[in-house]
């Protein structure tokens, strides 16, 4: 990914931001300049709350170049709590522990670095919900 359309995109990479569609009340995620609902323009920011569940999974054993090291890791398909899907790496836990229903959680994780000495490229991944201890007694 080029270093300006990274910085273009920062907010809904880092901290899931997109559109509520003023005329319909569409959650658009990611932004975009017409709501595919109602064709109206969708400029209003949104903040999705990062939560969700898993809709449908993948393992992926064979990467795209420059990600090999991290194989196998898992993409799935997030069902977020406000409504759309979006795809996305999970994260801390692993290809065998993942089911559909899980309830996930966003993070924001390095993806990348440009080169050896270029800037890291961070993004969203999402990682199991991670459950409050129980109160001891």
């Amino acid at each position: 990914m080029e270093l300006a359309a990274y910085w273009r995109t920062n907010k809904q990479r880092l901290s899931l931001q997109g559109e509520i569609c003023p005329h319909c009340a569409a959650k658009l995620f990611p932004p975009r300049d017409v709501c595919p609902k109602c064709s109206g323009p969708a400029k209003t920011p949104y903040q999705f709350s990062g939560r969700g569940s898993v809709y449908s999974f993948s393992t992926m054993y064979s990467a795209p170049e420059g990600f090999e090291q991290y194989t196998p890791y898992v993409v799935a398909l997030i069902k977020l709590e406000e409504g759309p899907m979006i795809t996305a790496q999970l994260a801390d836990v692993s290809k065998d522990e993942v089911y559909i229903g899980m309830p996930v959680e966003m993070v924001t994780r390095k993806m990348c670095a440009e080169g050896e000495s270029g800037p890291i490229v961070y993004n969203y991944k999402f990682r199991p919900i991670l459950q409050p201890m129980a109160n001891p007694a």
